[in-house]
């Protein structure tokens, strides 16, 4: 009988392993999504965030999980894949301060964040700071414009710090690749390389044309026919109308991102509601009734599990929108 190939012996361990933290009531069926699920907890990260993150693990676990599969069968010979899955990892630790390290990138942004009272609630990177005094004093946007125009520029300020985060990620893996990589893996090293600088010059010509589209937006304010008001379905839509798509495929588009800019508004309510859920819940606790207290907890609990699992559907939808629209189409029963 033929020997059974190791990495099938490898996938069938991994998948023993996987049912044990499920059987043991891990939140993530991998043993380092729940290592940094748990410190997150202990650092006591705020409710939003934390659903946040829950996403971000959510999608890793799922892309992981596909790769030990790929991995199997032998289908990331090169390993551009689990490269690609170690930095994905890599900027989910930097971004909610789980690496260990000094804090060395901008604060993160948050949608709750947006209130445009506060003189001092300044961004992190200069040109954005500029051009946000810029568009304030303008006169030209009105209070809600105003506010959706900061999700704009916060939507803005986030793809500046994934950049950052990036570029140091793929600098220390860089690193650790001269040191250990074998003079016979040369050409798999230069490969591997090429598709790292590609993906960092992707997302630097991506954080370009957000800040010329801000610059334009600025000079000429909003216009009053615009369909979308959600920065992430704005760009989605200039995206599909940059494409070589037809009058008649723009309007399916057109289509479903109002039914994606639907859910993203479903999601920020439900995130204002668990963060008011969170501040209730505290102020509950200094007053000591006990039943009062338990509906608070049983509300914050339901709002928490909502507002994670439409994150999740929020970021797995852009993902899937993004890779679709770059195909040239989209496929609606992939939905």
């Amino acid at each position: 009988m033929a020997a059974r190939p190791q990495a099938a012996d490898k996938y069938s361990r991994h998948r023993n392993e996987e049912a044990a933290a499920a059987a043991a009531g891990n939140e993530f069926r991998i043993a380092k999504l729940n290592q940094v699920w748990d410190k997150a907890q202990r650092l006591q990260l705020s409710p939003v965030k934390l659903a946040e993150l829950h996403s971000d693990l959510k999608i890793q676990e799922k892309n992981e999980l596909n790769w030990k599969k790929l991995k199997a069968d032998g289908l990331d010979e090169d390993g551009e894949k689990e490269a690609r899955l170690r930095r994905n990892f890599n900027v989910i630790l930097t971004k909610y301060k789980l690496d260990g390290r000094k804090n060395t990138m901008p604060s993160e942004s948050n949608y709750l964040r947006e209130s445009v009272d506060s003189e001092n609630d300044v961004f992190d990177d200069p040109k954005l700071e500029k051009l946000w005094n810029k568009a304030t004093t303008s006169g030209k946007f009105n209070d809600e414009e105003v506010r959706k125009l900061r999700r704009e520029f916060l939507h803005h300020q986030d793809k500046i710090e994934e950049y950052h985060i990036l570029r140091e990620t793929v600098s220390r893996s860089e690193d650790i690749h001269e040191n250990v990589i074998s003079p016979s893996e040369a050409h798999i090293k230069e490969d591997l390389l090429h598709t790292k600088h590609a993906e960092l010059k992707d997302k630097h010509r991506n954080v370009q044309e957000s800040f010329e589209r801000l610059r334009k937006l600025i000079h000429q304010g909003y216009d009053g026919d615009s369909e979308f008001s959600e920065p992430r379905v704005l760009e989605l839509w200039d995206m599909a109308k940059q494409s070589n798509f037809s009058d008649e495929e723009l309007d399916s588009i057109k289509e479903e991102l109002k039914h994606f800019e639907a859910k993203i508004e479903k999601h920020q309510h439900y995130q204002e509601q668990l963060d008011l859920s969170h501040q209730k819940l505290k102020h509950v606790e200094t007053i000591g009734d006990k039943e009062h207290l338990s509906r608070n907890k049983e509300k914050y609990k339901i709002l928490t599990e909502k507002t994670k699992e439409l994150g999740y559907k929020v970021k797995k939808h852009m993902q899937d929108l993004l890779a679709r629209l770059s195909r040239g189409g989209l496929n609606h029963n992939e939905l």
